[in-house]
């Protein structure tokens, strides 16, 4: 293992970051605000609790969870795309660096920018309402796994996209409606019977409902399931990234 070589890649990705840290910490700040005067005002006043939870709390995770995915994905596509844009791909490819040290530090970067996101919104949230953690451990799990999951994916989509609207393609149109349709600011069984086997079918659901379970031990589907869904992604994920360097597809062009 080039350790070196991870940590520069990593460095530098960091330090990109950092230049804009001021705009990318005080967004969510504001979000995470506007959620909770819009959706506290406007929908806590007549829903007072969802499984016995209050409201402002009851959609905390699903605020984590929205802003997790978008993070990972929208920091490891662009994170790859653009040595693929400037031509400093091919420096890296013919360097000695291996495919996975490649991966660890793109996805270990873009990983770390939306966990620090998250906790950034984890703090805000607990200034608007009480939040309790039933399951540190899990919590914790949840969100690094779907960190890592999600910046594979947005990895994925760096090398797939061509131009920089394909970049914001997969995240506008297929992420975030999954996730606002995956029970991120409701609970499944106050949907009509045909919708909620339609929701089913929604994986963000089963990510969205196992990180609330480890908050307020409730979900609408089964811990198991959410498990299972989270190491399914991330395997599924993996065998992607693995192809695309056998392959070297969009890679060697």
């Amino acid at each position: 293992m080039n350790f070196q070589a991870v940590k520069s890649i990593y460095a530098f990705e960091m330090n990109r970051w950092r230049r804009t840290v001021l705009q990318s910490i005080v967004s969510p700040v504001i979000s995470t605000s506007l959620y909770f005067v819009v959706f506290g005002a406007a929908i806590g006043s007549r829903i007072e609790t969802v499984e016995g939870v209050s409201y402002g709390a009851f959609i905390v995770p699903g605020l984590m969870m929205l802003t997790l995915l978008q993070q990972s994905v929208s920091a490891a596509s662009f994170g790859i795309y653009f040595p693929k844009f400037t031509g400093t791909i091919y420096e890296i490819l013919s360097a000695p660096v291996s495919f996975f040290e490649i991966v660890l530090g793109y996805v270990g970067a873009a990983a770390t920018k939306s966990i620090i996101l998250g906790t950034i919104i984890l703090i805000t949230a607990s200034l608007f309402v009480d939040l309790r953690i039933a399951h540190p451990f899990w919590m914790v799990a949840f969100l690094l796994l779907t960190a890592v999951t999600f910046s594979l994916l947005g990895f994925i989509i760096g090398i797939w996209a061509d131009n920089f609207e394909k970049l914001q393609l997969v995240p506008l149109l297929i992420i975030t409606p999954l996730v606002f349709l995956g029970g991120s600011f409701y609970s499944v069984d106050m949907l009509p019977p045909f919708w909620q086997g339609v929701t089913m079918f929604n994986p963000v659901l089963y990510l969205i409902s196992g990180f609330r379970w480890s908050f307020y031990e409730v979900s609408d589907v089964s811990i198991v399931w959410s498990v299972a869904a989270i190491g399914m992604f991330l395997s599924l994920a993996l065998g992607i990234v693995w192809w695309i360097f056998k392959t070297g597809y969009q890679l060697k062009s």
